[in-house]
């Protein structure tokens, strides 16, 4: 007879992976979707499991489910949120939150900062159904059962969704050699505290967008062209406390950035992601900053368990 403590260590194995890599798509929130696959062991726990033909299936629809409720309270906290919101950062190497490291590059264009935005649009119900049928490759049948809809309706729903996300969502494969040279142009740029460098380098119609969430100072709405753009991260690199900042190269939400960190305290400042341009090659189209410190933490918890592990390994 399994006990209850090898049936957690089953449900982290076998399940907790897919379904936080699932949470996190839907509701754009590390935070939450660990509440959610926390919540859904605990309702697991009481399940009877001879009573289950498909474990996963059963947990993806729990899930499912109530990150749809979650979603619905999620709406009305946004319309409250203080200044820009953008999505909890992702590091690559953050595996738990990839559905496989062998696949992982092919779902970093799914959870992009632009594509995880695009979705914010989208009603839960719309959400639910793309995500569930253009990501994870779910039948209309199986979204029907989930989300208690016909399977023309939740086509209807995915087809919607997928129309809504182009208008807001250009789609473009970008070489890896360009993403480094841009990401290079740019920091040589801020390092010299060159306006017109930095400005030849972003796109004319590029985008900056920074989430303090209330919490700290930020840009508070989004920030457009990139001559107002250049000029505005050069200002902030030049101020005293910035001087003191080490930024530390990474990858977040599949995009080439920074860990910026304030080298008198050690404290993680913010994180920064470059996005190509999806009208204009060659140019940066979007600069997305985190300084939310509630949405840093999962970036310092990936960043202490890596500490472990080199910790681990040296020994």
């Amino acid at each position: 007879m399994t006990t209850p403590t090898e049936r957690a260590l089953r449900y982290d194995r076998e399940h907790a992976r897919s379904l936080r890599v699932l949470a996190y798509r839907m509701l754009g929130s590390r935070a939450e979707a660990e509440d959610i696959v926390q919540e859904a062991w605990l309702r697991w726990a009481q399940v009877d499991e001879n009573t289950v033909q498909h474990a996963g299936a059963f947990l993806s629809r729990l899930v499912t489910n109530l990150c749809l409720d979650k979603l619905g309270s999620a709406a009305a906290k946004r319309e409250q949120y203080v200044g820009v919101w953008l999505p909890e950062p992702l590091l690559d190497e953050d595996a738990g939150w990839w559905p496989d490291p062998a696949v992982q590059a092919e779902f970093a264009q799914d959870v992009s900062i632009a594509f995880m935005l695009a979705l914010e649009r989208l009603s839960p119900l719309e959400r639910a159904a793309f995500l569930l049928h253009e990501v994870f490759d779910v039948d209309f049948d199986e979204i029907g059962r989930r989300l208690e809809r016909s399977p023309a309706a939740c086509r209807q729903l995915a087809s919607r969704a997928r129309n809504n996300v182009k208008v807001d969502y250009a789609r473009r494969e970008v070489e890896e050699e360009e993403r480094e040279r841009l990401f290079r142009a740019f920091s040589e740029a801020v390092h010299n505290f060159d306006v017109d460098a930095l400005a030849k380098v972003l796109a004319d119609d590029a985008v900056m967008l920074a989430d303090g969430g209330g919490k700290v100072s930020a840009v508070s709405r989004p920030l457009h062209g990139g001559g107002q753009i250049a000029k505005a991260v050069i200002g902030f690199a030049k101020l005293p406390t910035s001087l003191a900042w080490r930024w530390q190269p990474t990858r977040i939400n599949g995009l080439p950035g920074w860990l910026v960190f304030d080298d008198t305290t050690g404290q993680l400042v913010q994180t920064i992601a470059l996005a190509p341009s999806a009208t204009k090659p060659g140019r940066i189209g979007a600069l997305y900053i985190q300084r939310n410190p509630d949405k840093l933490q999962g970036v310092l918890a990936t960043l202490g368990q890596r500490s472990t592990a080199v910790k681990m390994t040296n020994n």
